[in-house]
């Protein structure tokens, strides 16, 4: 097998590793507590990738990016994880988790507002699509009804909209490091970040006992591999694969995490649920063709 092959077979296992976080994030934070689990995940996540993706000096990194991704990384896994945890059932967890993947489509609107992207007519239907497939979980059972949907977010106003501005903040730290990481990779820094934000919220939060049962190590590990070795392997991806083929498979991250997420917490979804997640789907890769008609060279919006 090409390197190129396997590079970009190991950015799929991404993928995949990354669509399982929404279920394992909850499932450590039903057992270890929101903040305290997520500390956890993130800390020994940093760990796992020292190991894999390696440290880079601070002195290696520019200014700018230092700064605002370490700003912009360390506010969006926050909203991420603790809006998951904060999530009152483990259905609405994945519901959240739904909200917080309209950031594909998000970041590409903001790659043409603030980055030049070039685009075509195809990006208004599909921000449309991404936007009615949210309202269409969010409605319950019956798809599109504004008092369900309203009535869903009134009740954990707190895990939807962290979900949210989750979303508008990883589109924000997508479109701003583009221009200024200067090919350089501080996701090992982000991560350690992460878990200091997060510890000490746990500390002057009043804490709290976690339980350290054989269940819940397995869910610590799964989830800390999940999202170490994820970033991980999608460096290679982007680096050594084909970007074309990756950018493409990750826009069915919300119909594979939904999936993944159903089965690690038995959470049975309505046929509205699905029929949201793949309009969500759908408008991502709407606004992502749009992208692609107009390109004459680089790589794509979301790498």
């Amino acid at each position: 097998m090409k390197n190129t092959n396997k590079a970009t077979m190991i950015g799929l296992v991404a993928i995949l590793l990354w669509s399982s976080i929404v279920g394992l994030i909850r499932s450590v934070s039903e057992l270890l507590g929101p903040t305290g689990g997520a500390a956890m995940m993130y800390s020994v996540a940093s760990v796992f990738l020292l190991l894999s993706v390696g440290w880079v000096r601070l002195s290696e990194f520019p200014r700018r990016y230092l700064v605002w991704g370490s700003i912009l990384f360390v506010t969006y896994e926050l909203c991420l994880s603790l809006s998951i945890g904060y999530a009152n059932t483990a259905q609405q967890a994945i519901e959240v988790g739904m909200v917080n993947y309209l950031w594909p489509t998000f970041t590409i609107v903001a790659a043409i507002l603030f980055n030049g992207q070039k685009t075509n007519v195809l990006i208004v239907p599909g921000f449309l699509l991404s936007v009615a497939g949210i309202c269409w979980v969010l409605g319950g059972e019956q798809g599109f009804d504004l008092a369900g949907m309203l009535h869903n977010v009134r009740d954990n106003p707190l895990s939807y909209g962290l979900a949210f501005a989750g979303a508008l903040i990883w589109a924000a730290y997508c479109t701003v490091t583009a221009r200024i990481a200067a090919g350089k990779n501080g996701v090992t820094l982000f991560f350690i970040l992460v878990s200091i934000s997060l510890w000490g919220k746990y500390l002057l939060g009043g804490g709290g006992h976690m339980a350290f049962t054989g269940e819940a190590i397995v869910y610590l590990l799964l989830a800390a591999a999940a999202m170490g070795f994820g970033y991980g392997a999608w460096n290679v991806g982007i680096l050594h694969g084909n970007v074309t083929v990756l950018a493409g498979a990750s826009y069915f991250i919300p119909v594979l995490s939904a999936a993944l997420s159903t089965l690690l917490l038995r959470a049975p979804l309505s046929i509205a649920f699905w029929q949201g997640s793949a309009m969500v789907c759908g408008g991502a890769i709407l606004c992502w063709v749009a992208t692609r008609a107009r390109r004459t060279s680089g790589k794509p919006v979301i790498d």
